[in-house]
């Protein structure tokens, strides 16, 4: 079974990057974004496309989607939400390039950011129940790592199949 997708009309990329492993795909150069507040994350198609592009195990393509609107943001909880979860795609893409030293301790970071978002936000943000992903995330650090143990991101809202 395959992950919803939040952005499907968005392809994935050829193959997923992994520095040392395989090919970076070429891409274009995206021009800058606006900021979207975080109440219309449902609008942001580059936080919803990092959603899918992690769940996909496309961990770095997903780290770029999420910097974009991290670099656009003035919002400070929006922008340590979303560092978070780049954090997240960074830990696991360290497991993938069978490099995991320091993965564990950037997953903790990592967890520590979204642990302050959830005390923050209890009923969720941005679409995620941000307290249990952060403590299903944690739990995948535990003893030996691995990316293939990682938690799904999953928004409340409806995807399209």
């Amino acid at each position: 079974m395959h992950d919803p997708r939040y952005a499907p009309h968005r392809p994935f990329p050829p193959h997923a990057f992994v520095p040392g492993k395989t090919k970076r795909p070429e891409r274009d150069e995206e021009p800058a974004r606006e900021a979207l507040a975080p109440e219309r994350w449902r609008e942001d198609d580059d936080y919803l496309f990092g959603v899918d592009l992690y769940n996909a195990d496309f961990l770095w393509e997903a780290h770029e989607a999420w910097e974009r609107p991290w670099r656009a943001s003035t919002d400070e909880f929006q922008r340590l939400y979303l560092q978070g979860l780049i954090q997240c795609a960074a830990a696991c893409l360290r497991l993938a390039m069978d490099e995991p030293r320091g993965a564990p301790r950037l997953a903790r970071t990592a967890c520590e950011k979204l642990e302050s978002i959830a005390r923050r936000a209890p009923n969720g943000y941005m679409g995620l129940d941000v307290a249990a992903f952060a403590r299903e995330f944690a739990a995948c650090f535990e003893g030996e790592p691995t990316a293939a143990r990682r938690p799904r991101l999953v928004l409340r809202v409806e995807p399209e199949a």
